[in-house]
Order: C-alpha cells, then structure tokens, then sequence
C-alpha cells in the first residue's frame, strides 16, 4: 500500500509591500536600468489556510473557487501552482485571503506584491524555506501571466528592504542619502495596464526603433543621474530627472492628460519633481517634496485637482546599501 501523499497542515502567512518605479520605467524592458523604491508602509499581505475542498480565493471583492476567478486572477492561480510545485505539494487546496493597503491596476506592483505574499504564505503553510532568488524566481513564473514578458523589477522591489537598481535581471540595493525626503503618491483613478501599455510601446518601438530608441536611452542615462542623486544625497537633482522622464514618457505615448494635470499640481505646490510611475495610461503619479510640510502642501493640491487617492511615503535614509535578502 503506497504512502498517503504528504499535505500542508497549518495556516501560513506571507507579506510584500509596494513599490514605485522612480526612474526607469518602460526602458528597463530594453535593458535599461531602472531605480525602484519599496513603499513598506503600503503592506500586501497574506493567509493561506488548507482545504480539503477545491482552493478558494478570498481577494479583491472576490470571493469563491479560485478555478473561477477568471482572467483577473490568472496571476494568483499561477503563483499558487508555482508554490505548492516548489513545495512538492501539487494536490493541496487552499483557501486564500489577500489583504492590501494600495489599489491595484494602478503601477504600484500589486500583481507582483500578490503573487509574493502567497507564495511566501504557501511555503510557509507547507514548512518550506526557499532563497531569495528562488521567490523571486517563483514570482517572475506568476507575473508572466500578469504582463507581457515582464522585466523582473516589481517581483524584486515588492520584497525589497532599500531602494534598487535592476537592470537585464540583476538587482543592487542602493545607498539612499537624501535626508528629509518625501514621496508623495496621486492615484489618478484610472485603470492601468502594464501589459497594454508595454505591448503597445514595443509595437511602436518596432515600427520607429531609430525614432524610439534614443529616448528610451535618455530614460536609461536619467535613471542613472537618480542613482548618483540617492548616492549624494541631491534632491533637485533627483526633482530635475523625474520632471524630465514624465516628459519622455508622454513623448513616448505612454502618459494621459489626468497624469499630466496631477504632475503640474504637484510642481506647482513645490515638489521638486514629479512623473507617472509604472506603466503609465493611468495609475498613479509621485512627486518628491522636500519635507514633512511641502509634502503636505504637495498632496493638497493633489487632492484639489482631483486624486482619487494620496499617500506620503518618507524615505529612509541609509548611508550603505544593504543586501536585499
């Protein structure tokens, strides 16, 4: 008589947070460096307990089979296969609950950030350890449902502890020494599509590479002058590069005029810069400010024009850069 299959048998937890593309993002599919910063008081959480019935998934108004989420939870169906095979527990069901602190569709990773936490809670769930470039790996394979050929980055910045630099698949944290700054976060109420806006850019991009190419290099060349900003501590600078990759970015066909109106409120009330973060056609839009009042002032006049939603997020000094472990 052959041995009863092995199966979970505690309730398992898992947590990311989100993250915002600072510099970087769109190039980095071409092999363009980009800088992300996780937004850790923006938490994603969560809990998996076992089932003896067919998985159930609790997330996102949702509430049944998993098997009948659909199109929209294609990215959490993968991410829990791709748990239960690393864990050598392919047969076992689960019943799922997501908990998170940010929108999705919006650029701020909650795909990748979904993804991460479960499959950190059915690890757990099964008592299995894994590296960090093994749930990352565990990631990617879900957030290929999620977007067209993804680059990586949100799957990396969604469990990052410091800021990072990612490019061509390989992640460095950054050091970040700009004392007193603050990212402030606009949801522009749109629905974005990372998948739709990085499929349409590549059309255009095959179309008029000569035309294309160039700004998606300014991209890259901007993403470094934010690296050596965070490095010495140069908010303006910082301010002057993100201003100036909105503007690519709309050259690139990739912002709307409501993510526009956002990014000039917020230069108007004294940030410092401010652009679109992630795939842009909506989501959101962040802006730096100089300190806890500018950036007070700056999601004032957000809210007055007509963000959804705001956020202040204050970013962490650190004199060296960690290991993202």
């Amino acid at each position: 008589m052959s041995p009863a299959a092995p199966r979970a048998t505690r309730p398992g937890h898992g947590r990311t947070w989100a993250k915002a593309i600072l510099l970087g993002e769109h190039s980095v599919v071409y092999g363009h460096p980009a800088v992300a910063l996780p937004l850790h008081d923006l938490e994603m959480t969560a809990t998996v307990t076992p089932t003896a019935g067919p998985s159930w998934l609790h997330s996102l108004g949702y509430d049944g089979p998993l098997r009948e989420g659909g199109p929209r939870f294609a990215c959490i169906a993968r991410a829990l296969e791709a748990a239960r095979e690393f864990s050598g527990l392919l047969g076992q069901s689960f019943r799922i609950e997501t908990r998170s602190d940010f929108p999705h569709e919006r650029g701020l990773g909650s795909s990748a950030a979904a993804a991460g936490a479960i499959i950190r809670a059915v690890l757990d769930s099964c008592g299995r350890s894994a590296t960090m470039e093994e749930l990352l790996a565990l990631t990617h394979m879900a957030e290929q449902v999620a977007h067209d050929r993804p680059s990586g980055l949100d799957a990396a910045a969604t469990s990052a502890p410091a800021p990072i630099r990612f490019q061509s698949g390989e992640m460095r944290p950054l050091a970040q020494r700009i004392a007193g700054g603050h990212i402030v976060i606009a949801d522009s109420g749109v629905h974005g599509s990372t998948r739709e806006a990085v499929r349409g850019l590549r059309l255009r991009y095959e179309a008029s590479p000569a035309v294309l190419g160039p700004k998606l290099q300014h991209l890259g060349d901007l993403t470094t002058t934010a690296t050596h900003a965070l490095d010495t501590g140069d908010a303006p600078l910082l301010g002057a590069a993100m201003n100036e990759a909105h503007t690519t970015l709309g050259e690139l066909g990739l912002s709307l005029p409501v993510l526009d109106r956002l990014t000039d409120a917020a230069r108007g009330a004294g940030a410092l810069g401010a652009k679109l973060t992630g795939g842009g056609l909506g989501g959101c839009v962040i802006a730096l400010a100089a300190g806890a009042e500018p950036a007070a002032r700056v999601r004032q006049a957000l809210d007055d024009v007509g963000a959804r939603r705001t956020w202040i997020y204050r970013m962490r000094t650190s004199q060296t850069a960690r290991n993202a472990s």
